[in-house]
């Protein structure tokens, strides 16, 4: 009977507790959703075009290749693997898109199609030596960035290649409306890569594998066959986004997309994703990508230099690292 009426004070305990822990499990899960508020907010102060709709849609017209690459990174760091090949990658399939075009006379939407399986093959070759000969996927994929990018330097002859139709140019920049085409794109590749990683047995895997791969083999898990299949669709995602780059500018040149494997893993790093595995989503690393985009739009408008803004994106990578391993240490 003493315990059916307990009165208002254990009730207000109650719900003071369940507020504190929403409070916690909000700041630890989505502080840098957070963040990113409270830097578009600072930004927008400074400089209030940065709240335009044309710089907006600018900003997300940036982020989309970048955001398109780190959508195919997240299922290989879900995995506790990783992928420095991407920007190398998307170099070489922008350049034989556009060679295929220029040289062999393709139609621009034969020219789009052919260099994707490409991207695939070396996203498989990767994964079949690391998961078969067991070497570490830094090291392999640090080989292939090296591979992918002399390949594209003996395709070009380390020469850009430009005159393309103008038919091209639609899928790096044109509309639908009032949004840019490379968005829609991004924002379904997005719709899937979460469906695919909340509601599917190959997402249920890949979280499993990450989470512990030894014990995800033993529950009977292909290990081996989904990490190959993540570095497929990593180097498939990151074709396509040098795809869209070329027809962007219209053009392509052998040393395209030099730097975006830092920005992609710095993406779903900050997005939430473990560099250790098993823990994160699509949805972070779109936050990841936003942020990073944000932080670039804002210092142009606010005439911070691009050399400080290296620093501040390399500060960013080490401290969100510092943060996961805080956490991994915290969760054991």
């Amino acid at each position: 009977m003493a315990g059916m009426n307990q009165g208002p004070e254990p009730t207000r305990k109650r719900f003071s507790s369940w507020v504190t822990d929403f409070a916690r499990l909000l700041f630890r899960e989505y502080t840098i959703f957070l963040v990113f508020l409270l830097i578009c907010v600072a930004i927008a102060v400074a400089k209030p075009v940065f709240i335009s709709v044309a710089n907006i849609f600018n900003v997300i017209r940036q982020v989309s290749m970048i955001g398109i690459m780190a959508a195919g990174m997240t299922f290989v760091i879900l995995s506790a693997d990783i992928d420095l090949s991407v920007g190398s990658v998307a170099g070489f399939c922008g350049a034989v898109t556009c060679g295929l075009m220029v040289r062999n006379h393709l139609p621009p939407v034969a020219a789009i199609i052919v260099p994707i399986p490409l991207a695939a093959a070396l996203g498989g070759i990767m994964g079949f030596i690391i998961t078969k000969a067991r070497v570490h996927s830094f090291v392999v994929s640090l080989g292939m960035m090296s591979i992918a990018r002399g390949l594209a330097l003996v395709y070009t002859a380390g020469l850009s290649i430009g005159n393309l139709p103008r038919g091209f140019g639609f899928l790096g920049g044109g509309m639908v409306g009032p949004i840019p085409v490379p968005v829609i794109i991004f924002a379904l590749l997005v719709l899937i890569g979460y469906f695919t990683l909340g509601r599917t047995p190959y997402g249920r895997a890949v979280y499993a594998i990450g989470g512990n791969r030894e014990a995800a083999r033993l529950a009977g898990i292909k290990v081996d066959r989904y990490r190959i299949a993540n570095f497929v669709l990593c180097s498939t995602l990151a074709g396509f986004a040098g795809i869209i780059l070329s027809s962007r500018v219209r053009a392509a040149w052998p040393l395209a997309g030099q730097g975006w494997e830092l920005d992609t893993i710095a993406a779903v790093i900050i997005g939430g994703t473990s560099l250790f595995g098993g823990r994160g989503g699509v949805v972070g690393t779109v936050i990841g990508a936003l942020f990073l985009g944000v932080l670039r739009n804002g210092s142009d408008l606010l005439g911070v230099s691009p050399f400080y803004q290296q620093i501040l994106m390399g500060s960013l990578v080490v401290l969100a690292v510092v943060i996961d391993r805080l956490r991994q240490r915290e969760a054991r």
